[in-house]
Formats: structure tokens, C-alpha cells, sequence
């Protein structure tokens, strides 16, 4: 089944257009765009590459994918023609995230820009999400302490490097570490790098090219699916940990005295 006609309506009303602005964008006619999404006739080629142009769409994404179930336009561009899903709803309208399995974890760093492996992905509804688009992942090993191995991280997907915020922890897919998750400062405009950072001190920061980032997703929340230990969670271990950080703990002990 082809969802052409009805893609480009849903995609031309997201952006607020009319037919006949749509027309004039493309340089067609106003009843040829509404021929086409009415599936009177298929477009040609030469107009299937305007639109995939005008929308940033690949063209057999146009053609193959349902993109209705976009509520908007929040299409993730990879470099001027690659998406990899809007965000998508379940029949109720609610937003669902696309879980990254920590077994194939590994395999996201081949998969990341190719819609039938999003598409394949497990989905979960999380209502208290704020609006974006989100994707979770999994979190192995412990250089990101309290965060334990097994728990994740639900990532907001960063469009813009220019809205990197040092110091925030992000998920990043980088071309030679694969996917990580770090502290990140900004050193783009001193050096053209990432610098990232473990919460735990035991592990090196190092730097990464801006260039050999892939995708960045900025952190939202995570989920642990284990549970804290006693000792993990008395004062005493919370405070040193804090303080391995590096956190200011005057305002805290203020508090207590």
C-alpha cells in the first residue's frame, strides 16, 4: 500500500500550508497538489524529489511509511535527507518513546538512520514526558555513578548543537565509542570538540570531535530496574559520592546546622 497522497496532506497541514500554498512552494498548481493527496494520480519523480526536498523526507519513506501517526512536525534531520521517525502515538493519541534493548544495543550505531530499524524497535508509553522527540536507552557499566548497569536513560533529541549545555549529561552516538553516556562540555568553538566526563572520577574525561557525533539526546529522566542497596542509599555514601562529584555541599550542611 502506498500512503503517498495521504503523506503529503498530513505533512502540508503540519506546516499550516494550503494547497495553494504548498503549489506555489513547489511551482505546481494548486489542483496537481490536490489531485495527488486525494490519490487521484501519483506524482511524478520530478515532483517526488520536490517534495522529498520541500519536507526533508526521503522519498520512499513518502511513499512506504504511515506519517499520519505524527501529531507534529518534529522530523529528526540526519545531515539534509535522513529521518528517523516523528515522534509517534498510539491509537489513544499518546506519545511512545522507542526503547534501544540493551542486547542489540550495540547494533543501534548501524541501525541508528535506517527507519526499519527504528521502526522495529519495542515502544512505551511515559505520559510525563515534555514535548520532544524521545528515544531510551540502556546503560552498562558504572562510570556513571548512582546510575546503575541495567537502568535507562530516556534522552531528548538535540537538533541544534548550537543548544548544547556544558555540564548536562547527554546519550551520544559517536562514530569511533558508539553510544555512551556522559557529562559534556562544550568545546566547539575554542576546539571543535565534545569534552566528556564520568560521574565517576575513576574514568578519564576525554574529548570528541563535533564531527564524529552522530546523534545527542539530552538527558530526561531515567528508570533503574534495580534495586539501591542498604548501604547505597545511607548519608554518609550519598555524601561522598556527592563530593567525588565535585558538588558544592556548603548550602547542605548549612541546612543541617
Amino acid at each position: 500500500m502506498y500512503f503517498v497522497g495521504k503523506n503529503i496532506s498530513h505533512l502540508r497541514q503540519l506546516k499550516k500550508l494550503s494547497q495553494e500554498e504548498l503549489a506555489e512552494e513547489l511551482g505546481v498548481t494548486r489542483s496537481t497538489i490536490g489531485s495527488k493527496e486525494e490519490g487521484r494520480s501519483m506524482p511524478t519523480l520530478d515532483l517526488m524529489v520536490k517534495i522529498s526536498d520541500f519536507f526533508k523526507v526521503p522519498v520512499d519513506i513518502l511513499i512506504r511509511k504511515d506519517l499520519t501517526k505524527a501529531k507534529d512536525f518534529s522530523f529528526i534531520e540526519l545531515g539534509n535527507q535522513r529521518v528517523l521517525f516523528p515522534i509517534m502515538v498510539n491509537q489513544e493519541n499518546e506519545d511512545m518513546i522507542e526503547v534501544v534493548p540493551v542486547k542489540t544495543s550495540a547494533g543501534y550505531l548501524a541501525g541508528y538512520d535506517d527507519p526499519e530499524y527504528i521502526e522495529q524497535l519495542e515502544k512505551i508509553k511515559l505520559p510525563f514526558l515534555p514535548t520532544g522527540k524521545h528515544r531510551a536507552f540502556p546503560i552498562k557499566g558504572d562510570s556513571m555513578l548512582p546510575m546503575k548497569p541495567g537502568s535507562f536513560v530516556i534522552g531528548k533529541f538535540v537538533e541544534d548543537r548550537n543548544e548544547i549545555k556544558s555540564g548536562k549529561t547527554y546519550v551520544l552516538l559517536t562514530q569511533n565509542d558508539g553510544m555512551v553516556y556522559k557529562r559534556v562540555f562544550d568545546q566547539i568553538e575554542e576546539n571543535g570538540t565534545l569534552k566528556l566526563a564520568s560521574d565517576n572520577k575513576s574514568y578519564q574525561p576525554y574529548e570528541v570531535p563535533i564531527s564524529e557525533v552522530l546523534e545527542l539526546w539530552e538527558f530526561t529522566c531515567s528508570i533503574n530496574t534495580q534495586e539501591y542497596e542498604p548501604h547505597e542509599l545511607k548519608l554518609d555514601s550519598i555524601m561522598r559520592m556527592f563530593n567525588e562529584l565535585g558538588v558544592e555541599l556548603e548550602a547542605l550542611q548549612k541546612e543541617k546546622g
